[in-house]
């Protein structure tokens, strides 16, 4: 599966991506602009806006880019006050130097960096943020690392845990990338975060998983209902409500 089609792929699960997506620990968005020479965020990829949400709960002045019309019109939906455009990583429709901080949620390893990374120099003010934020399981928990051997990599990725998102994310902002030229040595750190999801509600949170989205249909549901099955089968999400183990984790860098 070539990563554009799994990029494209979430506009058609738009709703339920709103529905069931988890937001962002506000610790987390507060430590990626502890940085920032300014209040003015640019949330890019934005998707249905869980992470604007965030932003706007800290009090930060935020302007959401994205591509997919599906996903903006829900952000639309539900954050009727945000400023939001079409566009992308690669051509972002604001001007030089007119933000102090580019946020990406889950996002930042869909963009070419080679394009993306100008671009969001360009838009960035001098030492302003870059930031990718990712919302990952806590796989040190028995029973999230038994459920992320049951799903699959389609459905719960190397940046979907713990143990792993480090370094599946260390190279987006490395030495290696067109982002060097402009700017500092990355950080990562992490967050604790967690979601109330029910055994039916985390299913459908995984089915929006872009590797799942783009199954074939008979593949995606035997996927699922194998999930479905794990998860009755045990104790701490057989029944009733539970807190999914989570955190979100933080790539940033400043701009030189």
């Amino acid at each position: 599966m070539e990563a554009v089609s799994l990029s494209s792929s979430f506009g058609s699960a738009a709703s339920a991506y709103a529905r069931h997506r988890p937001d962002y620990a506000q610790a987390a968005a507060r430590w990626a602009l502890k940085l920032a020479p300014g209040s003015r965020v640019l949330d890019l990829g934005a998707g249905t806006g869980k992470l604007s949400a965030t932003l706007v709960a800290l009090g930060v002045d935020v302007v959401a880019v994205e591509p997919d019309p599906a996903m903006i019109a829900e952000l639309g939906r539900t954050l009727p006050t945000i400023r939001a455009l079409p566009g992308s990583a690669e051509s972002i429709p604001l001007a030089d130097a007119s933000v102090d901080a580019v946020l990406a949620g889950n996002a930042l390893h869909w963009f070419d960096m080679a394009i993306a990374g100008p671009e969001i120099a360009r838009v960035l003010r001098s030492g302003g943020i870059l930031a990718g934020l990712w919302n990952v399981l806590d796989d040190r928990v028995d029973w999230v690392a038994a459920l992320e051997e049951a799903s699959g990599s389609a459905a719960i990725g190397p940046r979907d845990t713990l143990s792993s998102w480090r370094a599946a994310t260390a190279d987006l902002l490395g030495p290696s990338n067109e982002v060097a030229l402009r700017f500092g040595a990355p950080e990562q750190a992490e967050f604790p975060h967690g979601q109330r999801r029910s055994a039916d509600s985390l299913v459908a949170t995984l089915a929006t998983r872009a590797g799942l989205l783009v199954m074939p249909e008979l593949d995606r549901t035997a996927t699922l209902d194998r999930i479905r099955h794990f998860l009755a089968g045990r104790a701490e999400t057989a029944e009733g409500d539970f807190t999914l183990p989570m955190l979100t984790g933080v790539l940033r860098a400043r701009r030189l």
